[in-house]
């Protein structure tokens, strides 16, 4: 991050397997014949882009690319040097990770039906009066795919440097509290915008960086809200109509973080 001390602290409730689980599904692939190679590949992506802006990763994000790799170094030696394991029923070293998706996406799509059969019983009552026209609440940010949004991160930084000499020596001082008050600035409440126009005015891949870490950290604060109509669709901001009343609060412990 060029200097900065600044962490990331997200309350991400997905796992490795949820990973791999959407990777799977952005490539619209058959779980049962997926290449290790190219979800190898595109997980540590990820892992990279995390690191990049300095996010804790739990411990079995860790354990989950040493398998990974392992697997891929498996697949890639003849089926006589296959190193011996004990139980192995398969020649396919892709199994043993296809039959954990497998059961994980079970527990989970059951999961998200007696959510959805909860969500549904509490809007049922023996007697009710006529239902009020409220607004309809959009997407927010806890519904938006925190994968979606770093792939859509990866997506903007590829961009920039595709489109910007990276040799190129530009003062930049930006700090993420810069950023939060700019953002701010920009966005009237209610105002809306594509997530990736936030970023074409930036000069440096420090810029790009610092910016995205605002956007995480003014969602924290409540300013802001994330919509997606679909998986993998273009996703916008929007700052709240009623925003948050500690705005200065939040920044005041974001300088303390960074002193």
């Amino acid at each position: 991050m060029e200097g900065t001390d600044y962490k990331v602290k997200l309350d991400i409730f997905e796992g490795p397997l949820d990973l791999l689980l959407y990777l799977i599904k952005k490539d619209e692939v058959d779980i049962h014949n997926i290449s290790i190679a190219r979800i190898t590949s595109q997980y540590l992506d990820y892992i990279n882009t995390f690191r990049l802006l300095n996010i804790d990763l739990a411990a079995e994000f860790i354990l989950m690319a040493a398998n990974l790799m392992y697997l891929k170094s498996r697949t890639l030696l003849p089926r006589q040097d296959q190193p011996p394991e004990e139980d192995a029923e398969e020649d396919d070293p892709r199994w043993e990770l296809i039959r954990q998706l497998i059961e994980y996406k079970k527990f989970k799509d059951a999961a998200g039906f007696l959510s959805l059969k909860e969500v549904e019983q509490e809007g049922s009552f023996a007697y009710q009066s006529e239902k009020p026209d409220l607004p309809e609440e959009p997407v927010s940010l806890a519904e938006v795919s925190i994968f979606d949004l770093i792939r859509a991160f990866q997506n903007v930084l590829k961009r920039f440097e595709e489109s910007h000499d990276l040799g190129d020596i530009v003062d930049d001082r930006y700090t993420v509290a810069d950023k939060i008050e700019m953002l701010l600035f920009r966005f009237v409440p209610g105002q809306a915008a594509r997530f990736d126009s936030l970023f074409e005015t930036a000069t440096t891949k420090a810029e790009v960086i610092v910016t995205f870490l605002a956007v995480l950290e003014l969602m924290k604060m409540n300013q802001f809200i994330l919509r997606q109509a679909h998986m993998l669709g273009e996703i916008e901001i929007e700052r709240r109509l009623h925003t948050a009343p500690h705005v200065v609060e939040g920044e005041e412990e974001l300088e303390e973080s960074e002193a």
